[in-house]
């Protein structure tokens, strides 16, 4: 079983072999024969988003723990995909979870989806925005009342937008 140093030392190194093209990514080939609602070809989806973005949300990759602005924001407002701006997260069910990325206790009603995540070893619940595919993060059984889960999500993967006074 792998400690949580391991397991980020082990991402890391996965990481920077998927940003240097070393490995092929499960993302690449859904996205070839999944559907969503939002379609880009991948030459629309680089031209849409950052390089950072494109890693998260394209190729599952993990931004580096406590990299992410959005793990102090603390306004009320909407977190939603950076891939095609659906809402996904309230700021009331945002949390810090010490863990070092975007933690929430709950998505909003029919924005996320989640698939069974074999990689590095270990199983665990992949969650991506239900209307583009995109990778946002993993969800884990370990997170406050009431829902008692843990949404930790890539902050890259999200936009902030804060209520309007």
């Amino acid at each position: 079983m792998m400690n949580r140093r391991q397991f980020i030392l082990v991402g890391g190194g996965l990481s920077a072999a998927f940003s240097l093209g070393l490995l092929p990514t499960w993302a690449a080939r859904a996205a070839a024969t999944a559907q969503f609602e939002v379609n880009y070809t991948d030459q629309q989806w680089h031209a849409r988003l950052t390089a950072a973005q494109y890693h998260i949300l394209r190729e599952e990759g993990t931004e580096i723990p406590y990299s992410s602005p959005l793990n102090d924001e603390h306004r009320d407002g909407v977190f939603s995909c950076a891939g095609c701006d659906l809402p996904l997260f309230s700021s009331h069910t945002k949390f810090d979870s010490h863990t070092g990325w975007p933690s929430f206790y709950q998505p909003l009603d029919h924005a996320v989806a989640q698939r069974q995540d074999r990689s590095f070893g270990m199983v665990r619940d992949e969650v991506h925005c239900r209307r583009c595919g995109g990778h946002l993060g993993h969800v884990f059984d370990d997170g406050p009342q009431p829902t008692g889960l843990r949404y930790c999500m890539n902050g890259v993967a999200l936009l902030f937008t804060p209520q309007q006074a």
